[in-house]
């Protein structure tokens, strides 16, 4: 059903009105378009599934281009407000990629790529930004132009996106990227050996979760020693797998096998000595039978793992050669109710010692709203100078990213154990709960299906837990 204007129709939803292209649309009438977008029901016609499916992605890429206008504009208008101020130039617009990361509910690391392509977008990349502009071309392959050409100088991004332009909405996402380079390279060969040389100083090894109780360990190589190197691994798999040494591994699992023995010096990759920070519950870590769902156990830093595989991590039969111990349990105490970590104090400056280590534990990761950056500094959410103490309750985990961030001018934190609030120059307030770093207790398994059980019935069965219920109820209860 449709209005007189077209436009689709949905009970209780009135369809917005057309904007003025006068004026540049509130916030209010963006939101009630949202709304209105949100209501909306699914077609009931199979080509009209298809043609809405391709419409909302041609609107997220306009929606895209908006944000990276409003996005620039606002670059533009805070640096040009603390150039009033006298604000040096080399410190002019620090804190907009945080900002941008907190409106866009994103890490700062992100925050600042959405910067950067807003500002290529805006100004140096026209025929990408029509391009996004009339949702002809997706925000990821804008940014693969913009990455492609970020070590060029203005003049070069604008020829090659002018000789891109016909391609733009042609090509696949690694087709761009290749020709976006070969263009990039032949504007300026002798600057693109250069920046070649400049990308090996970025090599790098990484490590992030993966589903599974798994990690993604990552390294970044120049071209040839990556490729080197995985045709080492390659190789030595064929073999075991060619002689019969394998046994059922497959190839991947050998190659996987092989990189970790090879990396730590082991015999094999199951005799590697870590110390692991892991919280379990008393359930968790003897087993529990008959009442309730065993809890999963939480690594710090990694996340939850099933009870039974933290039974098995702590498992002294898995020590390594010769008795070396394997792995090294943290013992951790929190709040039975809440799972927070006990406060502790210090008169000190800094945070070190057990205090510095029960934030690192508590927090995690960073605890800026939306960052999941490894923790690299303790803060004083009230800074020290400003009569902030040195405590548990006054001390937030940041990475070096965030803890700089929040020096910039207009910047507040507000912490406790129970959340951190961050207040931007602009007045929002973002607020991050803490989270148990481990559920405090597990949930309760449901009754079976069919069988209809009272509440006396669900009672603990052995002998120490009806003691432990007739002492809390008292005799008078009983008797009655």
């Amino acid at each position: 059903m449709v209005d007189g204007r077209g436009k689709p129709q949905v009970a209780g939803v009135t369809a917005p009105a057309e904007p003025d292209t006068g004026t540049a649309a509130a916030p209010a009438e963006i939101v009630t378009f949202t709304q209105w977008l949100a209501a909306l029901p699914a077609a009931v016609a199979e080509a009209e599934n298809v043609d809405r499916i391709r419409a909302l992605e041609e609107l997220k890429a306009v929606c895209a281009a908006a944000q990276a206008r409003e996005t620039a504009t606002f670059d533009v208008a805070r640096r040009d407000a603390e150039a009033g101020r006298g604000v040096p130039a080399g410190q002019r617009g620090r804190g907009v990629a945080s900002e941008v990361a907190l409106a866009r509910r994103v890490s700062p690391a992100q925050g600042s790529r959405h910067l950067g392509l807003a500002r290529a977008l805006v100004s140096e990349l026209p025929h990408t930004m029509a391009a996004l502009t009339k949702g002809e071309l997706t925000e990821w392959r804008a940014t693969i132009v913009a990455k492609e050409t970020g070590w060029l100088p203005v003049e070069g991004r604008r020829h090659v996106d002018e000789q891109l332009a016909p391609m733009l909405t042609q090509l696949g996402d690694r087709r761009l990227a290749a020709e976006a380079r070969r263009l990039a390279q032949a504007w300026d060969p002798a600057e693109a050996v250069r920046h070649l040389a400049r990308a090996e100083k970025e090599r790098c090894v990484t490590i992030r979760p993966a589903p599974d109780s798994m990690v993604y360990l990552t390294a970044l190589l120049p071209m040839v020693q990556g490729i080197g190197a995985f045709a080492a691994l390659d190789q030595h798999a064929r073999t075991m797998i060619g002689t019969g040494q394998a046994g059922e591994r497959t190839r991947g699992q050998v190659m996987a096998d092989t990189l970790v023995e090879r990396l730590t010096g082991r015999s094999t990759a199951t005799a590697v000595p870590v110390e692991v920070h892991l919280v379990m519950t008393d359930t968790a870590m003897l087993g529990g039978h008959g009442v309730g769902v065993e809890s999963p156990a939480w690594v710090v830093g990694h996340g939850p793992i099933p009870a039974a595989a933290a039974r098995a991590l702590l498992d002294p039969g898995r020590d390594g050669p010769a008795g070396e111990p394997r792995v090294w349990l943290r013992r951790l105490y929190a709040h039975p109710e809440t799972g927070q970590l006990v406060a502790m104090d210090s008169k000190r400056r800094l945070f070190d010692g057990l205090l510095r280590r029960m934030v690192v534990l508590r927090d995690d990761t960073c605890r800026n709203p939306w960052c999941d950056a490894p923790i690299r500094h303790i803060d004083h959410a009230t800074p020290h100078a400003a009569g902030g103490d040195t405590s548990y309750d006054n001390a937030s985990g940041l990475c070096a990213r965030c803890n700089q961030g929040k020096e910039n001018p207009g910047w507040h934190h507000r912490a406790s154990p129970d959340h951190l609030t961050v207040t931007t120059p602009t007045g929002h307030a973002y607020q991050r709960a803490t989270l148990p770093i481990g559920p405090s207790r597990p949930p309760s398994r449901p009754p079976s299906r069919g069988h209809s059980r009272s509440r006396r019935s669900m009672r603990p069965r052995t002998v120490r837990a009806r003691r432990r219920a007739r002492r809390r109820t008292g005799p008078t209860r009983q008797g009655r």
